[in-house]
C-alpha cells in the first residue's frame, strides 16, 4: 500500500481487540524519515519502538530533583541539573 525506505519510521500504538478474537484495531503513523518520526513521537513510543532508551533513574530521584530545582534560583539550577 505504501513503501516505506525504513521500517522504523512507521509508529503503531493504540491496538483494541474486539470481543470474540480474531481482529484488531489500531492506530500509525508513518513518516517520512526515522529522524522525522523522532522528533515528533513521545520519548514512550520512541522508547517502545526501540529508537530511543528508557530513563533509567528512580520516580523519588526525579521528584527529590525537581523540588531541588523548585528552591533554587537564577543561573544556579543549570548547575542543580547537571546529572550527579
Amino acid at each position: 500500500m505504501f513503501k516505506v525506505s525504513d521500517l522504523q519510521s512507521i509508529v503503531v500504538f493504540g491496538f483494541r481487540t474486539h470481543f470474540g478474537g480474531g481482529r484488531s484495531t489500531g492506530f500509525g503513523l508513518i513518516y517520512d524519515s526515522v529522524d522525522d518520526a523522532k522528533k515528533f513521537e513521545p520519548k514512550y513510543r520512541l522508547v517502545r519502538a526501540g529508537l530511543a532508551t528508557k530513563v533509567d533513574t528512580s520516580r523519588k530521584s526525579r521528584k527529590e530533583k525537581k523540588n531541588k530545582m523548585k528552591k533554587q534560583r537564577g543561573l544556579g539550577k543549570r548547575k542543580k541539573a547537571a546529572p550527579a
